[in-house]
């Protein structure tokens, strides 16, 4: 399995931007999908946005579509996620994903390998 590192989470006010990275030990798996889920506390693991690997396509929940973007640098083996108009409901552990397939996917049980999250907190 791939090694994920999740970095960029903190503390932010609401309506702040905040930009998450991700960066990948095999440049292999820039070439397959990889997604964002988070969890907030007392709450299952969501989707939040995914990438396909090569025509990198892209799929977003409807809670975050038109505030947050996926992206990857694949010279850079590093995955991103930038956040934009942060609202409390945005609170939650942050983790990045990766399947050995390149189809997008927005099921968890789909993707081989985790990062440890990185934590993200939105509030006044």
């Amino acid at each position: 399995q791939v090694q994920l590192v999740e970095s960029g989470g903190g503390l932010v006010l609401p309506g702040a931007s905040l930009s998450l990275s991700c960066a990948a030990s095999e440049r292999t798996f820039m070439r397959y999908a990889m997604g964002w889920f988070r969890q907030a506390p007392g709450k299952e693991r969501e989707f939040v946005a995914a990438i396909s690997g090569v025509t990198e396509l892209t799929s977003y929940a409807e809670s975050v579509k038109g505030r947050f973007t996926i992206s990857r640098d694949k010279a850079k083996n590093t995955l991103y996620l930038q956040m934009n108009s942060l609202t409390p409901d945005d609170t939650a552990v942050y983790y990045c994903a990766a399947r050995s397939h390149p189809a997008i996917s927005t099921m968890s049980g789909s993707y081989d390998s985790w990062g440890r999250g990185t934590r993200v907190t939105v509030s006044s």
